[in-house]
């Protein structure tokens, strides 16, 4: 039998649009990876180390192994500022909640939802510091705005920033305030994206409201507050600008210090880089912990259209 040729494969030419084209695609993706290691992944690094060290931010890093951590985790006023930064993350599942009503009610398609949208979403643009500037004010125990509105009812408001008592309310009022915009959009969305052809089985099996939020609204909704939790958390624990304007020496007896405010003292006040930077990596490390714990149960509690 005569043997068959085998005729060589033609290699594949690329067009120089083709190679073009990817080198560009290639500076796109390169250039934000630059950015992360740069600005993201190599202060990372160096905070890691500089925790082990008594760094003060200008001179020699020496290292000093465990010290800041032993020396950490016996300062009291890391455990206060760590219990208000917890406390003040109860504001989380009020903003939730209260954001979830103001969804539903804007989702029946009542009149002005355009109008109300948009003065809800107002505080989440503004200026994180000139809204706490303006509720200083407000919380003033003198002339402020709350005290005002109380006086009207009869109630003698406190000084809410100078009272050990109510100041972490007070904030926590005025973070559900400024976020409960972004949360009621995101629920909005969720919402006005069911099928309504679910609603219209349920109610022909005789579903009755709560039955139809139970087991149709919540179940769909539940990927945004999973979203908005996990967000929220890490947000919450780097609650920062509001303490440090509303109450520029931690409230009273620290009562309103937040391990990033304290964090932020130790390191540009005191000049103890080192320390700063171990109690950023414990925070780290808590946040972290908690944010796959969160994962873990979203996991499990998983469903599936299917």
């Amino acid at each position: 039998m005569e043997q068959v040729k085998k005729v060589p494969e033609r290699k594949k030419r690329t067009s120089k649009l083709y190679v073009h084209e990817h080198r560009v695609a290639f500076l796109f993706v390169l250039l934000p990876v630059i950015g992360f290691i740069v600005f993201s992944l190599i202060p990372l690094v160096y905070s890691a180390y500089a925790a082990f060290t008594d760094w003060n931010g200008l001179g020699q890093m020496n290292f000093i192994g465990l010290d800041n951590f032993r020396k950490l985790f016996k300062d009291e006023y890391f455990y206060k500022t760590l219990f208000n930064t917890v406390y003040m993350m109860l504001g989380i599942p009020i903003g939730l909640i209260l954001s979830f009503l103001l969804a539903s009610a804007l989702s029946r398609g009542i009149k002005g939802t355009t109008i109300f949208r948009t003065i809800y979403y107002i505080p989440v643009i503004s200026s994180l510091a000139a809204i706490s500037i303006l509720w200083q004010w407000a919380y003033n125990g003198d002339f402020g705005l709350v005290n005002q509105v109380l006086d009207i009812f009869g109630i003698e408001g406190p000084n809410w920033l100078q009272n050990p008592n109510t100041v972490k309310p007070a904030i926590i009022i005025m973070t559900v305030w400024k976020g409960l915009g972004y949360s009621m959009l995101l629920y909005l969305a969720a919402i006005q994206s069911v099928p309504k052809t679910f609603y219209e089985a349920a109610e022909l099996d005789g579903a009755s409201a709560f039955q139809r939020f139970r087991n149709i609204t919540w179940p769909m909704v539940k990927p945004v507050t999973f979203f908005l939790v996990v967000t929220n958390i890490i947000g919450g624990s780097q609650l920062f600008t509001e303490v440090n304007i509303m109450t520029p020496t931690g409230g009273p007896q620290y009562s309103s210090a937040t391990v990033v405010w304290y964090l932020w003292q130790k390191a540009f006040k005191n000049w103890q880089m080192g320390y700063a930077s171990s109690m950023a990596l414990i925070l780290a490390v808590l946040v972290f912990i908690i944010t796959a714990f969160q994962f873990y149960i979203n996991n499990r509690n998983s469903y599936s259209l299917d």
